[in-house]
């Protein structure tokens, strides 16, 4: 049996190095916290990803594989533009993941929101926003059944609060 590919992280040293190569001025020291930061968002992100292929596991029953990640920090997504234009603050950065669906290629963004740590919780909050790019009819009908999903469910009255985008303060 084959086995299932399997995502390496990036060392400590290969991190520090990413980001000297993108112009931050990073200290050695700070990188394994960095790291382990950076590790837990990621599977967090994945672990939203497979939530939304579940809606496939009848078509793709052994999972997704990731095949692609590419960091656009510099590039808002439409939804952030709008929710940026309606006055809330913009993402800090932005993944597009490519993901292989048994032989079926599917884009997902995920906008990494600042998010306002609760007492008693992690110091470092963020907010996630992962949905499939609005690239195919798939894709769209897959939001729409996901929000359905949740709204038809009743869980949205009992969920507890998450750390939404901050809205920023406009000047008249």
């Amino acid at each position: 049996a084959a086995e299932k590919p399997v995502w390496t992280y990036p060392s400590e040293q290969m991190f520090f190095n990413a980001m000297q190569r993108k112009g931050w001025q990073p200290d050695a020291r700070d990188m394994h916290t960095v790291v382990g930061i950076h590790n837990a968002v990621n599977e967090r992100a994945w672990q939203e990803v497979c939530a939304w292929e579940a809606l496939h596991c009848a078509e793709c029953p052994q999972g997704p594989r990731l095949a692609k990640f590419q960091g656009r920090p510099a590039d808002l997504s439409p939804k952030a533009r709008l929710l940026n234009f309606m006055g809330y603050a913009p993402p800090f950065d932005r993944h597009d993941w490519t993901v292989d669906r048994c032989g079926k290629t599917v884009r997902y963004v995920v906008d990494f929101y600042a998010g306002v740590p609760v007492p008693g919780g992690p110091a470092a909050a963020m907010w996630l926003d992962t949905r499939p790019a609005l690239d195919s009819f798939g894709a769209a009908w897959d939001r729409f059944c996901m929000t359905s999903r949740f709204i038809t469910s009743w869980a949205w009255q009992s969920a507890p609060p998450q750390s939404p985008p901050t809205q920023q303060a406009r000047s008249t």
